[in-house]
């Protein structure tokens, strides 16, 4: 990766952050804020760059990654809420929220690559 890439990631990225973050402070709705704070501003860089870059075979794996990380994002939302509302720590809800994000997205991962070897093995002839 080099700085002109970085670059374009910082200023693409950045503003789509900024824009969500405006867009939500600027709704008088807090429900339709929060939708526009969860913004996938991230992952739309990331297959924007890699698409331009490497072409969208490989956007295409960045975006199916995404998918992984975007449920994960949904449990994470779904733990500060509940647990904020047990507990009304608001740092330990955001903590346990990033952890059950980053340990569910890599649990999805795992299990697409096992049910994907699972698959592979069953379909392989045996010649033993």
């Amino acid at each position: 990766m080099d700085g002109r890439d970085l670059f374009f990631r910082f200023l693409f990225g950045g503003s789509a952050v900024v824009l969500s973050y405006v867009t939500a402070k600027l709704l008088p709705w807090e429900v339709i804020g929060g939708i526009f704070a969860a913004f996938p501003a991230v992952m739309v860089v990331a297959v924007m760059m890699v698409g331009m870059k490497k072409g969208s075979k490989e956007a295409a794996k960045i975006a199916q990654g995404s998918v992984y990380g975007m449920i994960g994002c949904l449990l994470c939302a779904l733990t500060v809420l509940f647990s904020l509302q047990f507990t009304r720590n608001w740092w330990g809800s955001f903590i346990f929220g990033l952890i059950s994000w980053f340990a569910s997205s890599l649990f999805l991962v795992y299990m697409r690559d096992y049910k994907k070897k699972k698959k592979e093995s069953s379909i392989k002839p045996d010649h033993g």
